[in-house]
C-alpha cells in the first residue's frame, strides 16, 4: 500500500502539470493576445491547438516507445521535456516561439500521459483498476478546478508565470520518481510508426487550420478546400500504414473492438463541445462581459472542482451499474448545462443566476464523463496494452479538443460587450450537439468485456 501511494503521488503530478497548462493557458489567453497586439484569435489558437495536435499524434508511438524500452524511463524524460519546454514557453519573444515551444511541450506530455496510466495500473487488482482510473481521472479535474484559480492569480503579475510554474514541480516529480518508481516493459513491443505519426500530425493540422481559416478564406475557396483534400489524403495514407506496419499509429484491431472503438470517438465527441465550453466561457467572461482575468479565474473555478469532486464516485458508480450508463447521463447533465446558459445569458453579467448554475452542473458532467469513457475503453484491453491504450484513448481526446476550438474560432468570431448572445449561440449549440453525438455513442458501447489473460509485463 505504501509503494502504490507513492506511485499514485507521483504519477499524479505528471497528469496534473499536463492537464493543469491546458486550463492555465485559456484563463491566460486574454493577457496573451494584449501582450502580442494585433495577432488575430485564429493566429493565437495555435497555442492551444498545436499542443493538442502534437500531443495526440505523438501519443501512440510516445506510449509504445515507454512499453518497450521502460516505462519509468519514458515518464522521467516526459517530465524533463516537459518541464524545460515550458520554461522556454515563459521566456517566449513572440507568438510564433511560444507555439514552437508548445509544440516541445506536447512531446513531454505525450510521454506522461500513458506512461502514468501504466505506471498506476499494476499498482491495483484488476478488480480495483476501475478506482485507480477514477483517481488518475480526478487527478486532471484537480488540474483543471485549480487552473482557472492559480491562472487568474499568475496573470496578476505575468502571464508567462503560468508556464514557469511548471518548472519547481517538474524537478521535484523527476528527483521522486527516480528514487521511487519501478522499471517495467514489454520487450517484444514492435518499434513504433513514427512517419505514421507525422501524417497523423499533418491530416489533424490540415483540417484543424481549414476550420479555423474558412470563414475568412472562403468555404469554397481553393486554400479551404486544399486543405480539406489533403487532411483526407493524408488520413488515408495514415489508415493504409496502419494495415500494413507492426505497430501502427492506429491498429486495425483495436479498432475492430467495438466497446474500445465507440469509447474513443465518444472521447472525442464530447471533448469538442468540453474545449469549445472552456475557451467560450473564459471569451465570454473577460470579452463579452469584461470582468478582469483575476474575477473571470475564480468564477470559472466551480465547474471544474466539482469535475474534480465527481470524478470518483462516479467511477465507483460506474463500477456497479456499468461506466456506458454512467457516461451516458453525463452526456445529458453536461448538454443541460450548456443548454441552460444559452437560454439565462443576457448582455449584462449575472453571475450567480446566470453563470453558476450552468458551471456547476456542466462540472458534474464532465465528472461522470471522463472517467466512465476511459474506464469503458479499459476495460476492452490486457495489462501489456495498458500505456497504449491510455495513448489512443487520449489521442481521441486531443483530437477533438484541437476540433472544439478551431469550431470555436471558425463560428465565434470576435466578440464584443453589446452582442453577447448573438455571438455566443452559435457555439453553444455547437456544444450542445457533440455533447448528445458522444451521449449517443457512449450508449452504444455496451457492457463491454473483458480481454484474455496475456503474459506479465518483465519488471527491471
Amino acid at each position: 500500500m505504501k509503494q502504490r501511494t507513492k506511485v499514485a503521488a507521483i504519477v499524479s503530478v505528471g497528469v496534473f502539470v499536463a492537464s493543469l497548462d491546458l486550463f492555465i493557458v485559456n484563463i491566460a489567453f486574454p493577457d496573451i493576445e494584449r501582450d502580442f497586439h494585433g495577432t488575430s484569435l485564429g493566429s493565437l489558437s495555435w497555442i492551444l491547438n498545436a499542443y493538442a495536435i502534437v500531443f495526440a499524434a505523438l501519443l501512440i508511438p510516445a506510449g509504445r516507445w515507454a512499453d518497450r524500452t521502460g516505462r519509468k524511463r519514458a515518464f522521467l524524460l516526459g517530465m524533463g521535456v516537459f518541464t524545460l519546454s515550458s520554461a522556454l514557453c515563459a521566456v517566449a519573444p513572440s507568438v510564433g516561439f511560444l507555439v514552437g515551444a508548445r509544440v516541445l511541450q506536447a512531446g513531454g506530455a505525450a510521454l506522461l500521459m500513458p506512461t502514468s496510466l501504466g505506471l498506476l495500473l499494476p499498482e491495483f487488482p484488476p478488480e480495483r483498476r476501475q478506482i485507480a482510473v477514477g483517481v488518475w481521472s480526478a487527478v486532471g479535474g484537480a488540474a483543471a478546478a485549480a487552473g482557472p484559480l492559480f491562472g487568474g492569480l499568475l496573470v496578476q503579475a505575468n502571464w508567462r508565470w503560468v508556464f514557469l510554474v511548471n518548472v519547481p514541480i517538474g524537478v521535484v516529480a523527476i528527483v521522486a520518481g527516480a528514487r521511487t518508481l519501478r522499471e517495467t516493459r514489454e520487450p517484444a513491443t514492435e518499434r513504433p510508426d513514427t512517419l505514421g505519426a507525422v501524417l497523423l500530425t499533418g491530416a489533424i493540422a490540415a483540417l484543424t487550420l481549414g476550420i479555423v481559416k474558412g470563414s475568412d478564406w472562403g468555404w469554397g475557396s481553393a486554400r479551404a478546400i486544399g486543405l480539406f483534400a489533403a487532411a483526407v489524403i493524408l488520413a488515408a495514407a495514415v489508415a493504409a500504414r496502419s494495415r500494413t506496419h507492426p505497430a501502427p499509429v492506429i491498429e486495425p484491431a483495436v479498432v475492430r473492438v467495438r466497446a474500445f472503438s465507440l469509447s474513443a470517438a465518444a472521447m472525442l465527441l464530447f471533448n469538442v463541445a468540453f474545449a469549445a465550453m472552456l475557451l467560450s466561457n473564459v471569451l465570454l467572461l473577460t470579452q463579452g462581459w469584461h470582468e478582469s482575468i483575476l474575477r473571470a479565474g475564480l468564477q470559472l473555478a466551480p465547474g471544474p472542482a466539482l469535475a474534480a469532486l465527481t470524478a470518483v464516485p462516479a467511477s465507483l458508480l460506474a463500477q456497479r451499474v456499468g461506466p456506458r450508463l454512467v457516461g451516458f447521463a453525463g452526456t445529458l447533465v453536461f448538454a443541460g448545462s450548456v443548454g441552460l446558459l444559452a437560454v439565462s445569458a443576457g448582455e449584462t453579467p449575472h453571475f450567480t443566476t446566470e453563470f453558476l448554475p450552468a458551471m456547476a452542473l456542466g462540472g458534474i458532467g464532465v465528472g461522470m464523463v471522463l472517467p466512465s469513457v476511459q474506464g469503458a475503453a479499459m476495460a476492452t484491453l490486457p495489462p501489456a496494452l495498458f500505456s497504449t491504450g491510455t495513448a489512443k484513448i487520449t489521442m481521441s481526446r486531443q483530437v477533438g479538443a484541437a476540433l472544439g476550438i478551431a469550431i470555436l474560432v471558425a463560428v465565434i468570431g470576435t466578440p464584443s460587450a453589446g452582442n453577447v448572445v448573438e455571438a455566443f449561440q452559435p457555439v453553444w449549440r455547437v456544444e450542445l450537439i457533440a455533447a448528445l453525438a458522444a451521449g449517443g455513442a457512449m450508449l452504444a458501447v455496451g457492457r463491454g468485456h473483458a480481454t484474455a489473460p496475456v503474459p506479465a509485463a518483465v519488471t527491471a
